[in-house]
Formats: C-alpha cells, sequence, structure tokens
C-alpha cells in the first residue's frame, strides 16, 4: 500500500484542524454569537453624559438661555448633581452665575463611578453625580446638591453624620422603562413591570412578545435610577436573575429626559405604562403613573444666603422657565 507523504499528511492535518475550528465558530454562532447579535440587548448599554457639553460661559455649550432677572456675584454655591439633572444646573450657572466661576479640567470615563469629568476645587460647578454627590452634600463640599430622593443608605449616612437635609422639589421628571427599538413590546402595566423584576415573568411570550428570555436589568446601587426603582418595587423584592438572561432580551430604567434628550440612544424605545406614554404632557397633566419629583438639596446649617435666593428664584416663572427649556417638567403648573 501506498504511503502519504508526510508534507500532504501535514496538509490533511492542517486543513482537519482549520475545517474543527471553523465547525466550532459556526456552532458557538448558531448557539450564541447570533442570538444575541439579535437580542434586543443594546437597550441598556450605559452612556455616560459628557459633561463637556455642558459648561456654563462656554462657546456652543448646549445650556438653556433666559433673561434672568437674578445676577449672583458673590458667595456663589457651589452646584453639583446627578447626570441627569447636569443641563439643569449647568444652566443655572450659566445665566445666573458671572463668567470665571466655573474652572473644567477635563479628563476621561473610568469604570470605577469616579466618572473624570474633573473640575477645578474652587469652581463653583462639580459633577459627582448621585452617589458621591450625596456624600458631598452631607460633608459640606456642596452647597445644592440636583438629584432624585435618596436612598436608605444615603438618608443613613446623613443621619450617622448628624446632618440635616432639606430637599426642594423644583422639577417633575417620569420614571420610564425602556427596551431594543425591535421589541415589539410597546406597553406594559405597572404590576407586570414589578413581575419582570420579582422573577414571576421570565419569558416576553408571557407579555405579548417574543419567545425570549426576559433579561431584567438594574442599576448601581445608590443611583437615582436604582434608588427610584427600589421605591417603585416597595415591598416587592427585585429577584436574582438567570445566568441565561444575557441571551435574551433587556429591560432597563432610567429617568425619561437622560434616556430622550441626553444619551439620544435612538436604538431604544421607552414603553407606555398602563397605556399611558411618558410624555411631558402625561407627566405634567398626572397621567402617567410613575412620575418623580427631583430635588435642590442643601444642609439646614448651611449659612450661605444665596442658596435660599437661587432656590426661590428657580421656584419663580424665570426659574421653571429654565426647568422646562432643560426638557423636564416645571414643578408649578
Amino acid at each position: 500500500m501506498k504511503q502519504i507523504p508526510k508534507t500532504a499528511k501535514q496538509i490533511i492535518a492542517l486543513f482537519l484542524v482549520i475545517a474543527l475550528f471553523a465547525a466550532f465558530n459556526l456552532s458557538m454562532y448558531m448557539l450564541l454569537t447570533g442570538r444575541l447579535s439579535n437580542n434586543f440587548s443594546d437597550a441598556t448599554q450605559a452612556k455616560m453624559i459628557d459633561v463637556s457639553k455642558f459648561l456654563p460661559h462656554e462657546d456652543g455649550s448646549e445650556l438653556a438661555h433666559i433673561e434672568s432677572s437674578l445676577k449672583l456675584t458673590d458667595n456663589l454655591p457651589v452646584l453639583d448633581g446627578a447626570a441627569a439633572l447636569v443641563p439643569v444646573y449647568a444652566s443655572i450657572i450659566e445665566n445666573v452665575y458671572p463668567k470665571g466661576s466655573v474652572t473644567y479640567e477635563g479628563g476621561t470615563f473610568s469604570d470605577d463611578n469616579y466618572y473624570g469629568e474633573n473640575f477645578a476645587e474652587d469652581s463653583k460647578m462639580q459633577y459627582k453625580n448621585t452617589v458621591r454627590g450625596y456624600q458631598a452634600i452631607v460633608d459640606g463640599t456642596t452647597d445644592i446638591l440636583f438629584c432624585a430622593a435618596p436612598s436608605a443608605e444615603q438618608k443613613q449616612y446623613a443621619e450617622e453624620k448628624g446632618v440635616e437635609l432639606v430637599y426642594v422639589p423644583v422639577g417633575l421628571e417620569a420614571f420610564v422603562f425602556f427596551v431594543n427599538e425591535n421589541n415589539p413590546v410597546d406597553n406594559l402595566t405597572t404590576e407586570q413591570i414589578r413581575g419582570i423584576y420579582s422573577g414571576k415573568y421570565t419569558n416576553w411570550n408571557q407579555l405579548g412578545g417574543p419567545n425570549r428570555i426576559i433579561n431584567p436589568v438594574t442599576r448601581l446601587e445608590g443611583s437615582g435610577s436604582q434608588s427610584a426603582m427600589d421605591a417603585f418595587m416597595g415591598d416587592t423584592a427585585i429577584a436574582p436573575k438567570s445566568p441565561l438572561a444575557i441571551t435574551g432580551a433587556s429591560i432597563g430604567f432610567s429617568f425619561r429626559y437622560y434616556m430622550d434628550g441626553i444619551v439620544g440612544n435612538k436604538a431604544v424605545k421607552m414603553l407606555s405604562l398602563n397605556g399611558v406614554y411618558p410624555s411631558a404632557e402625561n407627566i405634567q397633566n398626572g397621567e402617567y403613573p410613575i412620575i418623580a419629583q427631583f430635588y435642590a438639596i442643601y444642609r439646614a446649617d448651611n449659612e450661605n444666603e444665596n442658596i435660599k435666593v437661587l432656590i426661590d428664584w428657580l421656584l419663580s416663572d424665570e426659574g421653571q422657565e429654565i426647568i422646562e427649556k432643560t426638557g423636564y417638567v416645571k414643578i408649578n403648573p
């Protein structure tokens, strides 16, 4: 019997390895990659706000402008807040504070909740977001914090430090749920949402959608959106999700304007709840079922007299015009 030359054997072995590798990749694509590429799950990919687009007194900044009767020149309160509310407090500074009151030092985002949007220590605008922002207002390095309601842990931190915080509602916002634009589900009830996050519903076909596992995504503990979600769930616990959820179709939550006006992710859609879409009109008239107030928060013992001056102005017609022009809903009809 004629033997196969050594070189031919090597070529055959190489082709067998290539064929095996191709078969493995094909099977992985069929089992996982192909499924994930159409799983509607990019709906919840986090997008950070680019604070450099909202810098006061800078050309091209995306801020609201009004004819303000209030102009502060000294004892300027330091303003900080949640990512979703950067346009609000930056617009306040734009219209009320003098030029030179904000010093931005740039930076890059990181993965540990230290966002890299760095301001000089003496800058009257800061950006620590919700988690570090609540700590800053308690510790006294910020004068007014613009945020949603605090988490239980954030309230406890203030109590442990012996600090009384004053919460002044200054605007309204909708707490929304969103899915990928390709998900055919457009409306859920509030009870169905609670059922998703408590583990009662695990497949979209239980809710009139496709035969896909539901991937209920949560947010960073202590963030404004997660605290709002915990309040929405009430006594209903959020269940651990299946390890297979990553192969399914996700649902996420946030605040309306952060989704629609700031990150502007066209690949996702906000859901109607109980048949009501989270429009500004439905927030103002109270028809949308989950409406959240956001607050200007300060320490009760802060002696800077301009804190009250600024908040009183924010509740005036001029200040409420700022709220509306930044995409939110005014607290006063």
